[in-house]
């Protein structure tokens, strides 16, 4: 969140809103506090006594939110990776053990030493054991296969190919050999996916599990993308970034249940729904709430006491980089951030420093939001309006833009409102800082996917949340007595 405010179009800003990638596999995606905290006082160095293992284990924890305490889950998990072990295509690699990471970014990856990560936005999506097997092969199958290592590799030849094209070749020349460079690259990556995939089904299928989890979690993986497409207003694209390390998901849900035919037709293998549900039930769902939360229109962030009500209409997401807002009907989008200023900095010379294109010097003008000194401003920007507010809390300066193709009286008076809502926190509030949960819930006679979405507790979106979670699509009816994945305070 200390970053710079990227100058950005209304359009950019919505683009920006969808495009949290949600991705299987040691994608790793950066990670970080939403609104960065002080950091603690540096102490002088001590003799270094981790190996590289250790130091990699600790990196990659503290970049992804943290150890999620789940015993229950973990011991499910590393039961699954016992089996898989037994049945290794790679006979004398380390025994894996599993480390649940506090995020709710769906993602998986596993390191030589024989740590295995999973996020607990996996353990939520994961319909059952054969899908929570199916990712856990996948990610040691990548480690068997020297991928990283593999891919380490291409990518050095690339470099020094690229290097010596610029040197003995015209500057158009070296341009092409680069990018014919970065495409054999991404070439090579994709293909290891797909290959990690193959070798996962047949894992999984040795270990007794269902070979078609595969399948059916990359296809959960999809619609989550999807959904969070439709939620946020990104335009899905029809053309495939060509340099992505990804195959695409459909291409990677065909070619995993075509592995999963070679080995029998479907309902062969374990899949144990049940017990998976039941070892993953009290699991922290979406954002850690002391890294601030969304319920329905109202951002709180407790760790930092504060909170703010966006316009009627608007969707929220929280990501490690900002809280971003879209009301996609009327093209109109939100984003709040904060950095650290000096206390001895004037907010209008903050706001003119060219935090922002576009602004109109005769728009500035201080005003009192609850208590705390804040600057508004209004920017242009093509066809773009922007309405700006910077608030000054303690040693953070929260600033709050809106977009708007047209910003009339009536949005405007609606974006101030907003504004206006930013507060501080009292004592008593702060401790209200609850997560939601998995939850498993059995569906009764009568039961359909719209009165079982209803006791979901989620910020928007509830019935299609409720069919993500339980592989369900509109019109399915539900089994009475079957336990279904809930969201629950």
């Amino acid at each position: 969140m200390a970053s710079p405010l990227v100058r950005r179009t209304a359009l950019a800003l919505l683009a920006v809103v969808g495009g949290v990638a949600i991705e299987g596999c040691a994608e790793l995606e950066r990670q970080g506090q939403i609104f960065t905290a002080p950091l603690p006082p540096t102490r002088p160095a001590g003799p270094r006594t981790d190996n590289r293992s250790t130091v990699q284990h600790k990196e990659l924890v503290a970049q992804f939110g943290g150890e999620y305490e789940a015993p229950g889950a973990e011991h499910y998990l590393d039961g699954i990776l016992a089996k898989l072990a037994s049945v290794s295509e790679t006979p004398g690699q380390p025994a894996y053990k599993v480390t649940i990471l506090n995020t709710p970014v769906v993602n998986a990856f596993a390191l030589p030493s024989g740590n295995l990560y999973v996020t607990r936005g996996l353990l939520a999506l994961a319909g059952d054991a054969s899908e929570a097997a199916a990712v856990m092969a996948h990610e040691i199958a990548h480690v068997s296969l020297r991928h990283s290592a593999l891919r380490a590799e291409r990518e050095r030849e690339a470099a020094i190919i690229s290097q010596a094209a610029a040197v003995i070749q015209n500057r158009q020349k070296g341009d092409e050999v680069r990018s014919s460079q970065r495409l054999s690259v991404a070439s090579f990556s994709r293909q290891q996916e797909l290959d990690a995939d193959a070798a996962g089904v047949r894992v999984i299928a040795r270990a007794g599990f269902d070979p078609y989890g595969a399948s059916r979690f990359l296809t959960a993986l999809g619609r989550s993308t999807d959904l969070r497409a439709a939620l946020y207003g990104k335009k899905k694209s029809l053309d495939f970034d060509i340099t992505s390390t990804h195959p695409s998901t459909p291409d990677r849900i065909t070619r995993a249940v075509a592995a999963a035919r070679q080995i029998g037709a479907p309902g062969i293998g374990v899949a144990d729904r049940s017990g998976y549900l039941e070892a993953i039930k009290g699991v922290a769902f979406g954002d850690d709430p002391m890294e601030g939360y969304v319920r329905d229109r109202k951002f709180t962030h407790p760790r930092l006491r504060f909170a703010f009500i966006a316009p009627e209409g608007f969707l929220l997401e929280n990501s490690n980089e900002a809280v971003f807002g879209v009301r996609e009907a009327d093209n109109e989008a939100l984003r709040l951030d904060s950095v650290r200023l000096p206390s001895d900095e004037n907010l209008e010379a903050y706001v003119g420093s060219g935090w922002v294109d576009g602004l109109l010097p005769s728009s500035v003008r201080k005003m009192d939001i609850n208590g705390l000194p804040a600057v508004i401003a209004v920017a242009r920007a093509g066809e773009w309006n922007f309405r700006l507010a910077v608030i000054r809390s303690g040693e953070f300066l929260y600033r709050l833009i809106f977009a708007a193709r047209k910003l009339s009286d009536e949005a405007d008076a609606l974006f101030m409102e907003s504004i206006r809502s930013f507060r501080r926190l009292g004592p008593d509030e702060t401790t209200d800082a609850r997560p939601l949960r998995i939850a498993v819930a059995v569906a009764a006679t009568g039961d359909t996917i719209e009165t079982m979405a209803a006791r979901m507790v989620v910020p928007n979106r509830p019935v299609e949340h409720f069919m993500l979670l339980n592989g369900l699509s509109a019109g399915d009816a539900l089994t009475a007595g079957e336990h279904y994945k809930i969201v629950t305070e």
